[in-house]
């Protein structure tokens, strides 16, 4: 058992996120190790996903709505990702787990490629649902179900 040690508070026991639903139908990245273009295929599963490179330099932006829930950044080899707060991206940098996002709020973090397939698809996930729930309620219906 490893130990994480968060500044000021010393814990004996592993900080575990919940574990992400499996769905019952093979996914098009669940053979694939992850790579861009399989975070790619996540992204692109979810409904009214759209891509685009609004930066420039090759950087994959997937948005819903108009707003941003994924960064695929050709600098860093990983995925930028939305969390519910900044406690949450602050427990995950300290756990290793994620890197700070450059550019973005403190609540976005970087997470690697290698971070494991369930990790970045529950983490890409949950940014699509933050992002989504902040929606108007007409645009989140014209999206159809949650997946």
């Amino acid at each position: 058992m490893q130990m994480v040690q968060v500044p000021f508070i010393r814990l004996s026991y592993p900080i575990r996120c919940p574990p992400p639903r499996l769905s019952e139908t093979a996914q098009p990245w669940q053979d694939h190790p992850m790579s861009r273009e399989a975070v790619n295929a996540i992204c692109k599963s979810l409904p009214g996903a759209e891509v685009s490179d609004p930066f420039g330099g090759g950087n994959d932006t997937w948005k819903v709505g108009g707003k941003i829930f994924a960064c695929l950044s050709v600098a860093q080899n990983g995925v930028s990702v939305k969390t519910d707060s900044v406690e949450t991206a602050e427990m995950l940098i300290v756990a290793g787990v994620a890197a700070r996002a450059a550019y973005f709020h403190r609540s976005w973090v970087t997470l690697a490629y290698d971070a494991g397939k369930d990790e970045l698809r529950h983490r890409i996930e949950t940014s699509y649902r933050l992002v989504r729930a902040g929606l108007t309620k007409k645009a989140q219906a014209a999206l159809g179900p949650l997946p």
